[in-house]
């Protein structure tokens, strides 16, 4: 069964930072530590977790009152496909408007680009090359809480 949680302990946080540093930054050489930033103290982490294994994370980065910014996500190449990565933007979109969010907007990397358009998300710009090799676009989207239809 995969649950989707917030990492709080010291060793979910190990976790939770080895997977981003494993499949975000390994692949081009990135020393450990290179997948952590200034602004991981206000922002919202949450993590998808198997059988005591972490198997895919993101963040929710608040840029203001009303835009958060979705960064560092990733799923383990053996779980792609299977709807982990809808289910985080579903739940990191939920809690974006629990706290007073209405547009959320990331960068994305190129292959990642189809992903966020089935989940709405729009292309603004090309924003930058990371590594020299990655090109990121700047995706957003506007976020309104779900309507309840009552019938007549």
């Amino acid at each position: 069964m995969i649950k989707l949680v917030s990492p709080q302990t010291e060793e979910e946080f190990k976790q939770y930072f080895e997977l981003r540093w494993r499949i975000l930054r390994k692949p081009w050489n990135q020393a450990l530590g290179s997948e952590q930033d200034n602004d991981e103290d206000n922002s919202y982490h949450l993590m998808a977790v198997c059988d005591n294994k972490t198997i895919a994370v993101a963040r929710l980065q608040f840029i203001d009152n009303t835009t958060a910014q979705i960064r560092y996500m990733a799923v383990t190449r053996e779980f792609e496909g299977q709807g982990i990565g809808r289910s985080m933007i579903d739940h990191m979109e939920a809690y974006a408007l629990k706290n007073n969010i209405n547009k959320i907007m990331l960068h994305a990397r190129e292959n990642a680009i189809g992903f966020y358009h089935k989940m709405g998300y729009t292309i603004e710009e090309k924003s930058y090359l990371l590594f020299n090799s990655i090109q990121h676009y700047k995706m957003t989207k506007n976020i309104t809480p779900p309507t309840t239809a009552y019938p007549k």
